[in-house]
């Protein structure tokens, strides 16, 4: 549905995105995650013709972003992070406003406003101002206009920054649901939420692609060594030298309050069951024995780690890491 093939933005000597290429099928959610000046908001401003790229091609729904904007608008719902609202019309105005410039009319543009004041929850204030509404409402709004003509692609820029918990429940419940009848590109800095909502991470760093796959596959790619946290409510004092004697432990440590315990092993060699049984055996009280996974921020900050001012891969990374099913590539 979204094909981008080594596009580069470049802005007299400065490069914003330097060959970043990429894909988004039908029907998948893609998280976009990179720090601040990485080059997301570039990225997504060409996918959506507010500017073309300076060398490269990018491909919305089988349109050329340079050559057919219009097109690719047409098939575009787009929330930049500043909600692109008018906050001297009431919600029933602007979403009206909105779907006469998307081309709907009558009963279809009366049944798209319907549809997306209730899914967003705006029946409450939808013949209020905008101008006067907080911040998490003025957010829905916004998203309401991204999905108003039901397009198929969906660029949603921190969707749910200003939104209360529960908000931001709803709001990830939706882009899940949204699922398979909707491609999706989110951007967002709160990387729980790319776990939760998306199914595959795209990282970007310094202009380019650094990092690209599920968050599981990324994290068995990093990490180095297998980790388990142990709590005991009677540990003596030889345990930590008892648990390094299980065949596979490389590594104990102390891990806080006493009796609490980060053990390492190598990867691919699950020393649970062993552990396990040597503290049922000798009567430790064992109240917990759980693996250790590397998070998504575990993996955002390795990988866009800089390194005098000029970002850098983390060491024994390739510049940009796809992780198959079977194998590894580390493109040139």
């Amino acid at each position: 549905m979204i094909d981008v093939h080594h596009i580069t933005k470049r802005y007299a000597q400065h490069t914003a995105i330097d060959r970043v290429t990429f894909s988004v099928a039908k029907g998948e959610v893609l998280a976009f995650l990179g720090p601040n000046g990485a080059g997301k908001t570039t990225t997504m401003r060409i996918l959506t013709c507010f500017m073309p790229a300076t060398e490269g091609t990018a491909m919305v729904a089988g349109f050329d972003c340079a050559d057919q904007p219009l097109e690719v608008k047409r098939r575009i719902g787009y929330l930049p992070e500043t909600p692109p609202v008018y906050q001297e019309l009431t919600v029933d105005e602007y979403l009206r406003f909105v779907g006469r410039l998307r081309g709907l009319s009558g009963a279809i543009l009366t049944g798209a406003m319907a549809r997306e004041v209730e899914r967003l929850g705006l029946s409450a204030v939808q013949h209020r101002l905008i101008g006067n509404l907080s911040r998490g409402y003025r957010q829905r709004v916004g998203l309401a206009q991204a999905l108003l003509h039901d397009p198929p692609v969906l660029i949603l820029d921190e969707p749910t920054v200003g939104l209360d918990p529960k908000q931001i429940i709803e709001i990830r419940e939706l882009i899940k649901s949204l699922a398979g009848s909707h491609s999706v590109i989110l951007s967002t800095h709160i990387l729980p939420e790319a776990t939760a909502v998306c199914q595959r991470v795209v990282i970007i760093n310094g202009g380019r692609i650094v990092a690209e796959d599920t968050p599981d596959r990324l994290s068995a790619r990093l990490r180095h060594s297998e980790k388990i946290a142990l709590t005991l409510s009677r540990a003596p004092g030889e345990v930590e030298a008892r648990l390094r004697q299980v065949t596979g432990v490389q590594h104990v440590h102390a891990n806080g309050p006493p009796g609490h315990f980060l053990l390492e092993s190598e990867l691919g060699h699950d020393i649970r069951e062993d552990v396990a049984r040597l503290a049922v055996t000798n009567n430790w009280g064992l109240l917990e024995l759980k693996s250790i996974s590397m998070t998504l921020e575990d993996v955002f900050l390795k990988l866009t780690r800089h390194e005098e001012g000029v970002a850098q891969p983390a060491a024994g990374v390739a510049d940009r890491v796809v992780v198959t099913e079977d194998k590894t590539e580390s493109p040139s």
